[in-house]
């Protein structure tokens, strides 16, 4: 399959541009069958591809070129892709799950006046992400990388004549960009201190490049400021939440699957610049470790059904970035794989939930749904139990493994690992505070709303199901030795990443990377301490909102502490104080005194002079013939003159 694999990254463009270009002609229909076909076909090649490869055993990356792109001297970069067990694994996550988003949009958005439009932006999100992920250089990479920005940018504010939905993929926009000069930083030192931006080029050069090392937890900051923008973290996760105002599907894909995984890919790729840059890593895992805690605290007060997702996706970076941190490459991936099944479920089951009950998103208004919509009930539950961390759904194994991989490192593992348990509590609390305010206890729905209430039609249904099934068995492919012996198919799959860039920097570099091995009864013990963390927050969750049948308040009924937190900490009102608003009034100032008076009044002076100049100069010409003639006569003797007299 690897020689169709060029088709992998130009379908989804193809599809952009039939669905693009005549997106005012082309039926629904079709329209739908050419965007997911545009994805399926490539999720195809690329199971193939997986197969025909034998990663395991191979440890040389297959490249290829489709076009020249720049050629300036030394400098010299191309559209070209390199397929190894790293960019295998991702793209399979995109185009399968990309795939089933795709079959629901077409349930979801029926009826939509952008259907077209619509699908045709999510061939170009595709398109972007995988040439993110299967880049063989870091300015292609970066192409991808503002490729997703924008697209996220056209697809948050894909309702554009909605305020809220123009003003979120703005702000999704401009924050992302704050990130990119830091990706950006990193891509210009890197070529500088090695002289390429190629991955193959890369690993070959990082032995002998002393110089390099010196300033490699610099460069490693730089691309993780980059990170911090795309994959929502602190301080600039503040796009992510409101990035909901656009369509349900747009919520799926951009949290589960593609933009927001792109951060932990990069660092997954870099891993050996990450690795020895120890400084910038326990930063890394601090950031992760805080920002997973702290996004998992606002979710416990949040109404949206939505919104509760959004930050639990927050939340659900910071673990894979308190693994990347932590040097645990292999278990940052695996949630990363684990969490775009559940998470892509809970959306997709959110947008069922949100279209039966005809666009209402606020769970103080929904109530035992689950008599009403039993598929959705029972997938979402799944995808519950696996975000909280039961076993043996698939979140279990990879939370659990991070916590464990967190535990284990030297100096700040104990202090990190507690924030991550204590997210873990919040998490199980909040996730199934969700469940029981939609699909239990006594029915707060509009009575209009119920006489229409139903189970949403298979193409929405169907990839919920298939997704529950991805949630619940994902994580057997890496257990602990506790379950049945353990399993270590990923650690094996991805030995040809990651095992050559800890060789570099143990050997060449001489820094000691962290082992990360325990004890069989530690382990036990941090697995057991891990689901009962897990059942307390469940049970205290079924205490307050089904023993108790509690019910959030209306909005102005928060008080204290819970209305700090619903109001998210006021660090958007934080933020607009303290940087947009200064900004806007120095930027005012500037324009008045700098663009206006001086930049204008300059301008205006230097035409007002020629002006002046040009009215002298004008008033030679009369219009009088005579005038002229004795200019012709003045002029023919001054010649004379000059040539009898002047030397010549």
């Amino acid at each position: 399959m690897l020689e169709y694999f060029p088709l992998v990254v130009l379908l989804p463009l193809v599809g952009f541009l039939v669905n693009g270009i005549h997106y005012r002609k082309m039926p629904n229909t079709a329209a739908a069958i050419i965007g997911t076909s545009a994805i399926l076909i490539p999720f195809v090649i690329t199971l193939g591809s997986l197969f025909s490869y034998h990663p395991m055993e191979n440890n040389v990356p297959h490249l290829f070129t489709l076009l020249p792109w720049i050629h300036a001297g030394a400098f010299q970069v191309d559209f070209a892709y390199q397929v190894d067990q790293l960019s295998l694994y991702m793209t399979l996550i995109i185009t399968g799950i990309g795939t089933l988003i795709h079959i629901y949009s077409a349930g979801y958005m029926h009826g939509d006046g952008g259907f077209n439009r619509f699908f045709a932006y999510l061939n170009l999100f595709i398109f972007s992400m995988l040439n993110l992920v299967l880049a063989d250089n870091l300015v292609l990479m970066f192409l991808g990388w503002e490729g997703v920005g924008l697209c996220s940018y056209l697809l948050i504010g894909f309702d554009y004549h909605k305020t809220s939905a123009a003003n979120a993929g703005m702000k999704a926009f401009i924050t992302n960009r704050i990130g990119d000069v830091g990706f950006a930083v990193g891509i210009i030192l890197t070529y500088w201190y090695l002289g390429s931006v190629k991955y193959v080029d890369i690993m070959a050069a990082l032995p002998a490049a002393i110089p390099f090392k010196e300033i490699i937890n610099y460069v490693a900051l730089a691309f993780f400021i980059g990170a911090i923008g795309k994959s929502a973290q602190i301080p600039l996760y503040v796009w992510l939440p409101d990035a909901m105002a656009g369509p349900t599907p747009v919520s799926a894909l951009i949290h589960a699957a593609t933009m927001v995984t792109a951060g932990v890919f990069m660092i997954a790729r870099l891993n050996p610049i990450f690795l020895a840059a120890e400084v910038t890593s326990n930063y890394i895992a601090i950031t992760g470790a805080v920002t997973a805690f702290f996004a998992a605290t606002i979710g416990l007060f949040q109404t949206d059904i939505k919104k509760v997702l959004a930050y639990s996706t927050v939340s659900q970076l910071g673990y894979m970035f308190l693994a990347m941190g932590v040097g645990a490459y292999e278990a940052g991936m695996f949630h990363l794989m684990t969490h775009a099944f559940f998470k892509a479920l809970m959306f997709l089951g959110s947008g069922s939930v949100i279209h039966a009950m005809h666009h209402e998103q606020d769970m103080r208004n929904m109530g035992n749904l689950k008599n009403y919509m039993k598929i959705t009930w029972i997938t979402f539950m799944i995808g519950t139990l696996a975000i909280s961390g039961i076993p043996p759904f698939s979140g279990f194994f990879s939370k659990d493994l991070i916590l464990e991989k967190a535990f284990g490192h030297h100096g700040i593992g104990h202090v990190i690992w507690a924030i991550g348990l204590a997210g873990a509590f919040c998490t199980a609390f909040y996730m199934f505070r969700l469940v029981f305010l939609t699909f239990y206890g006594k029915e707060r729905i509009d009575h209009h709303v119920k006489k229409r209430l139903h189970e949403s039609p298979w193409t929405i249904t169907l990839p919920l199901v298939i997704l529950s099934i991805g949630a619940a068995g994902a994580g057997l492919i890496q257990m602990p030795h506790l379950f049945f012996g353990g399993t270590h198919l990923l650690t094996d799959y991805f030995k040809p990443i990651f095992a050559p860039g800890r060789e570099i920097v143990e050997v060449a570099w001489k820094i000691t990377s962290e082992p990360h091995h325990m004890s069989e009864s530690t382990e036990l013990i941090l697995l057991v301490v891990s689901i009962c963390v897990a059942l307390t927050g469940i049970i205290l969750s079924y205490v307050v909102f089904q023993i108790k049948g509690s019910v959030p308040p209306e909005d102005a009924g928060f008080k204290g502490f819970p209305k700090l937190v619903y109001n998210k900490y006021y660090v958007d009102e934080i933020y607009e104080a303290i940087i947009i608003n200064p900004l806007i009034r120095v930027s005012d100032w500037l324009s008045a005194s700098v663009d206006k008076a001086l930049i204008d009044g300059l301008v205006v002076g230097v035409g007002r002079f020629f002006m002046h100049i040009s009215d002298i100069f004008r008033k030679i010409q009369t219009g009088i013939v005579g005038d002229y003639a004795l200019s012709i006569v003045i002029g023919t003797i001054a010649i004379l003159v000059t040539l009898l007299y002047g030397g010549f």
